[in-house]
């Protein structure tokens, strides 16, 4: 059975929840003792790899991990909100930690 290997982040530095999926990037990295890769704008791994728009159009930030087998998975594409409808990066982890959990069963 794989086992996830490396977490990889694409992102954009100008984008406005940058630094929070950073943040969750280095704490799930920590936790789960897994690698890191922060990707800039690169689109052409998220269309082959991530999430798409109905027009196969990709957008960052997706958060995505290798496994050692060197597949490729998305963890999350989207920041879920709070009940203030405010980005939540305990509700992003929990569902991170819940997909990676399944990925080692």
């Amino acid at each position: 059975m794989p086992k996830p290997r490396k977490l990889i982040l694409v992102t954009a530095e100008h984008h406005p929840h940058h630094n929070l999926w950073l943040k969750l990037l280095d704490e799930i990295a920590k936790e789960k003792g897994l690698d890191k890769e922060v990707r800039i704008e690169d689109y052409v791994f998220l269309i082959e790899h991530g999430d798409t728009d109905e027009l196969g159009m990709a957008w960052v930030p997706q958060l995505l991990v290798e496994l050692d087998n060197g597949e490729i998975k998305l963890l999350l594409s989207r920041l879920p909100l709070d009940e203030k409808l405010q980005p939540s990066i305990e509700k992003a982890k929990e569902e991170i930690m819940k997909k990676l959990e399944e990925l080692e069963r």
